[in-house]
């Protein structure tokens, strides 16, 4: 899998356990191995650009995603096409004032709005009680199955 982080915010990130988390997500969505994904880490002003731009909300936000090739979650016999994913963009001093408020670490925050992004870019939506019901318990398990992986490492 083709994964590249790039942080271009004023705040330290551990790129690599962002990294794990985004190959743990795709494997356990069964994103095929040549798929591409791109993570850019940007501080409030270039969020809030790109918030009023894409979404027409003023304000920087926590996560946007920009999917590419429209790909969607595959099976374990039928992976998805080789393709571009996306990119998700973050925010990571928005992300902090969230951890803060959540009981928790800046990362576990970014883990989570990554894989909320990967979700997003894969066709889940949270507008309708049922999309949101769905998109978030699978938020929550592999957000769970990845803290058990990164227990065993």
């Amino acid at each position: 899998m083709s994964i590249e982080i790039n942080n271009e915010s004023a705040i330290p990130v551990d790129e690599a356990a962002i990294q794990r988390l985004a190959v743990y997500a795709l494997d356990a969505l069964h994103v095929h191995a040549d798929a591409e994904l791109a993570v850019v880490l940007v501080d409030e002003g270039a969020m809030e650009q790109l918030h009023v731009q894409w979404m027409d909300e003023p304000g920087p936000t926590d996560v946007l995603s920009f999917p590419m090739d429209e790909l969607r979650p595959g099976t374990e016999d039928a992976p998805t096409p080789p393709g571009l994913l996306g990119d998700i963009v973050l925010c990571p001093q928005v992300a902090q004032a969230q951890a803060e408020t959540a009981g928790h670490s800046t990362l576990a925050e970014l883990q989570l709005l990554t894989t909320h992004g990967i979700l997003h870019l894969l066709g889940f939506d949270h507008a309708e009680p049922d999309e949101e019901k769905e998109m978030f318990g699978l938020q929550r398990e592999i957000l769970a199955g990845f803290a058990a992986q990164e227990r065993q490492r």
